[in-house]
């Protein structure tokens, strides 16, 4: 069992088998550990990597070096997807993440439904799949994740966000068929990755939360199109991560519902209490990223082994990682995981 390599950890946990320790993971996309210390150290940098198959897999491989996280996670950044569905990217900076500019859509109903097979050969999808595959080849014990963003908060980039949720309730037959479509898409952007070295699905949803939707709509939107995506994913015999932003309270009920092999939580939920409602739940998270950014590695590493003890399965960040974090308070925590008996 302690020679388990870092693959077969974070597989096992998520089939629900019994391992040494947690594994410490930083999955890619809205969780990316591509901070400003690693890419000044190695000089390989954002947002050349964003374009460059050998600069991403080169990037997410310091990343792995330096940071102690044991996983590979791709791509950098939540625009990939609404690129390729034609929305306007600002790249951004060494510091600064890629943003939405400019949604393509005005409304739901204005939405142009393309062929998903040709959009999935535009953008950066070839640099996110081939950067995938030269790390599966290079390092086959270390796990690849590919990230997606989640169906509501890819909708919610093609569509101007504002009147997209307004349009929820007020236009539910063009808001679904949006969703719909934009899930198909994933489904086989998923594939690609998949077919292509990747070892587990990671998505993260920050629109879909009970915060922004609400009860009601969380369960008619976010579970329902989460399912559709996780159940596409599982079909392909792939894991599935799912993340939730915020605070849960409102929707911790329907959280059960949704079908993923692991759930990671935002730094308000209580992982502990959760566990104990819901004993059959796999728990990633939920270091504070605030606390990763603005506090020291001892603060860091007793947070760290306050997770270890409420028995969460797999130790992350609370969600997205400031690029000006510091890598020694993210080596606290990933150095405290693995010292673990």
């Amino acid at each position: 069992m302690s020679e388990l390599s870092e693959k077969e950890r974070l597989l096992r946990v998520l089939n629900r088998e019994k391992v040494d320790r947690p594994p410490v993971i930083c999955p890619g996309g809205m969780m990316n550990a591509a901070v400003v210390d690693v890419m000044n150290r190695t000089g390989h940098t954002l947002p050349e990597a964003h374009h460059d198959e050998e600069l991403m897999a080169e990037l997410s491989g310091d990343v792995h070096e330096y940071t102690g996280f044991e996983n590979f996670g791709i791509p950098f950044c939540m625009t990939v997807e609404a690129e390729v569905l034609g929305s306007e990217i600002n790249f951004g900076t060494l510091s600064c993440e890629p943003k939405i500019q400019k949604e393509v859509f005005p409304s739901v109903a204005q939405v142009d439904y393309k062929e998903i097979a040709s959009i999935l050969k535009t953008g950066r999808i070839e640099t996110v799949i081939q950067a995938g595959y030269r790390l599966s080849k290079r390092f086959p014990d270390v796990p690849l994740i590919g990230s997606l963003t989640g169906p509501i908060s890819t909708a919610a980039s093609i569509v101007d966000p504002m009147r997209f949720l307004k349009e929820l309730r007020k236009d539910g037959r063009n808001a679904h068929r949006v969703v719909d479509y934009v899930t198909d898409l994933l489904i086989e952007y998923a594939k690609l990755m998949l077919d292509n070295g990747a070892d587990v699905i990671s998505i993260g949803d920050p629109t879909a939360t009970g915060e922004i939707l609400g009860p009601k709509m969380f369960e008619e939107y976010a579970v329902r199109y989460l399912n559709k995506l996780v159940d596409g994913i599982h079909s392909l015999n792939s894991p599935v991560i799912v993340h939730i932003c915020g605070n849960m309270n409102a929707v911790k009920h329907l959280i059960p519902k949704i079908k993923s092999d692991a759930i990671s939580t935002d730094a308000p939920v209580n992982l502990r209490l959760l566990k104990e409602e819901f004993p059959f739940l796999t728990t990633m998270g939920n270091l504070s990223t605030f606390l990763l950014e603005f506090g020291d590695p001892q603060k860091v590493s007793a947070q760290t082994e306050r997770l270890l003890r409420d028995g969460i399965d797999i130790i992350a960040p609370a969600c997205g990682l400031s690029t000006t974090s510091s890598l020694e308070n993210i080596k606290a925590m990933t150095d405290t995981v693995k010292k673990q008996p």
